[in-house]
């Protein structure tokens, strides 16, 4: 199964932007953090500024957060970057004609929207902030 790093890279940019305010925030830059190509961050950061969650000016390389970390959701992130949100997906080929196959669809795609409902919920109370203060406690801890 494929699995979407989307969201983790998403944090990734914005938390760089933010702890690397004065230094290099190049999409090479960001992108050799990441272990990424440039192309591929440059898109990303993009759909971040198309979602207000960064900023920037045409021909300067100073990438800002589009407002307080404090104010950025780890849901925000998801939205911006996810071409599709839903974060379980119901097999839509089964057997009609089979007690399971006819059913199934149904019966999860009622209980994948409460585990959606949920995770957003958990989503929109963990900020960037929350996320980038753990980071530097972190690196703290290694000196």
């Amino acid at each position: 199964m494929k699995y979407s790093n989307k969201l983790s890279d998403g944090v990734h940019i914005l938390a760089y932007v933010e702890i690397y305010s004065d230094g290099d925030l190049s999409s090479a830059a960001i992108a050799n953090s990441i272990e990424s190509n440039p192309s591929l961050i440059r898109r990303m950061m993009s759909r971040l500024k198309k979602a207000g969650l960064l900023s920037s000016q045409p021909g300067v390389v100073a990438p800002k957060l589009g407002r307080p970390a404090d104010q950025i959701s780890l849901l925000d992130i998801y939205r911006a970057l996810e071409d599709n949100p839903n974060l379980l997906h119901v097999d839509e080929k089964t057997n009609l004609q089979c007690i399971v196959g006819g059913n199934i669809q149904e019966t999860l795609t009622d209980i994948y929207q409460k585990i959606q409902t949920d995770a957003e919920k958990s989503m929109s109370q963990v900020t960037l902030q929350s996320i980038i203060d753990d980071i530097l406690v972190r690196e703290g801890q290694k000196k």
